[in-house]
């Protein structure tokens, strides 16, 4: 049988990280996204174990942000998504509670359909998510690709036997892959990718698109020419000329985004007053991020209104698509152009690697957790201040330089080949 390395690929949609990455590689591979708790993938009964599982995720997401009632949910949540301390370095590859359930679930026939597809084709299973792969390996399936979404895992990302696994994964950190290890996953197993950034973000393995899109961004993150007094001649070297920029195209863009099952979408109606005297004179311009759900996007809406901008709302882009497709695709658009990011640390924490600057609000789980440090320890984000002077702290960072330091951190530290890393393992593989 001839090998064939065109995958199926496999996400879920339980927030968008799974989701976000799938998108890049769907589009470089030319092929579909299958969601596992979906058809063709999915039949009836796994459907309803998968729409639990995203009813009560979701649930705990949006309600941390309740008073009193979020305190509980909070820790219910961090709960469900502890992550040991990794140091000292010891064996950690005792099965979990989840790993169990996870092992009952496809005993019971959680991923049947996958598999069935999986074996009537003969492909490559490449996935965003831990289950497929998880479940995949478990009946024996030999070329089984993960991608890592996070940069520091659960355990319930690797198999019950760890030692014996058949999944290759492809890791966004270094810290992941020595998570994994320490879960008992041969090292042999785990490759050091970088996460799958959309390619029309970096123009291919040169990164002719990325580097474009940077040269813009530093222009306009440091008006003052702070930054570029220490570090012009490296910025040089490395960009080229950097671009002259009109008054109009100066104004640094501000993108907030809301996550994936909605949560921290009131921050805007905490920062919106302080920054409308930059939004009515176009010293900034600014995209709200609602993603798929409209509630978001009627709740900006609202606040627009309530903070007194409503007859400059066509200063202020909202992003609303109703379909992920077409939200992925208007996010990376609109990205190129984008100056700042200001949102949880979620998988929206690997962009940095695009030279683009991430403002993190607070973290929801211990995944995030992780993230939000994996961005400071790299110079490449930076906390949020008080919403409510989110004007000042802003200005403060342009005029002294900081964001174009963070942008230039994000550029020189992180990497960004992770979607053409990944196509060349997926596509090396063989029986």
């Amino acid at each position: 049988m001839a090998v064939i390395n065109t995958p199926l690929l496999v996400a879920i949609e339980m927030g968008y990280g799974h989701l976000r990455a799938a998108q890049p590689l769907a589009e470089l591979f030319g092929v579909p996204v299958h969601k596992a708790d979906e058809p063709p993938l999915a039949e009836a009964r796994e459907q309803k174990t998968w729409a639990t599982a995203r009813k009560w995720y979701e649930l705990a997401c949006r309600a941390t942000e309740i008073p009193l009632v979020g305190a509980p949910l909070r820790a219910a949540l961090e709960e469900l998504t502890f992550i040991p301390h990794l140091h000292p370095y010891r064996d950690l590859s005792r099965p979990s509670q989840g790993v169990k359930t996870l092992d009952r679930l496809g005993a019971r026939g959680l991923g049947a359909g996958m598999l069935t597809r999986l074996r009537a084709t003969d492909a490559p299973l490449l996935t965003t998510f831990f289950a497929p792969a998880v479940l995949a390996d478990a009946a024996g399936y030999e070329r089984v690709f993960c991608v890592v979404t996070d940069t520091d895992i659960n355990r319930i990302w690797a198999a019950r036997t760890p030692e014996h696994t058949r999944i290759q994964y492809l890791t966004p950190s270094t810290r992941a892959g020595r998570r994994l290890v320490a879960y008992g996953v041969p090292r042999e197993r785990i490759h050091l990718t970088g996460f799958p950034l959309p390619h029309s973000l970096l123009g291919g393995p040169t990164l002719p698109a990325l580097k474009r899109n940077l040269a813009a961004r530093i222009v306009r993150l440091d008006p003052k020419g702070e930054f570029r007094r220490v570090h012009g001649d490296l910025v040089h070297q490395i960009l080229g000329d950097l671009p002259q920029l009109s008054a109009r195209d100066s104004a640094p863009r501000i993108m907030f985004a809301v996550g994936g099952a909605g949560a921290q979408g009131e921050l805007a109606f905490r920062f919106l007053p302080s920054l409308r005297p930059f939004i009515e004179t176009d010293r900034i311009r600014l995209t709200l991020v609602a993603g798929v759900r409209r509630e978001v996007a009627d709740r900006f809406r609202e606040s627009i209104e309530k903070c007194g901008l409503g007859k400059m709302s066509d200063k202020i882009e909202i992003l609303f698509e109703p379909d992920h497709d077409t939200y992925f695709r208007r996010f990376n658009e609109r990205l190129s152009d984008t100056d700042l990011l200001w949102s949880k640390p979620s998988e929206i924490s690997f962009f940095a690697a695009l030279g683009l600057p991430i403002v993190t609000s607070r973290p929801m789980g211990m995944h995030e957790q992780y993230n939000r440090r994996w961005l400071l320890e790299a110079g490449a984000g930076l906390d949020q201040g008080d919403p409510r002077y989110a004007g000042e702290w802003l200005q403060a960072w342009l005029d002294d330089g900081t964001l174009a330091g963070t942008a230039w951190s994000g550029f020189t530290r992180l990497p960004q080949r992770g979607l053409y890393e990944i196509e060349a393992l997926v596509r090396g593989s063989s029986t």
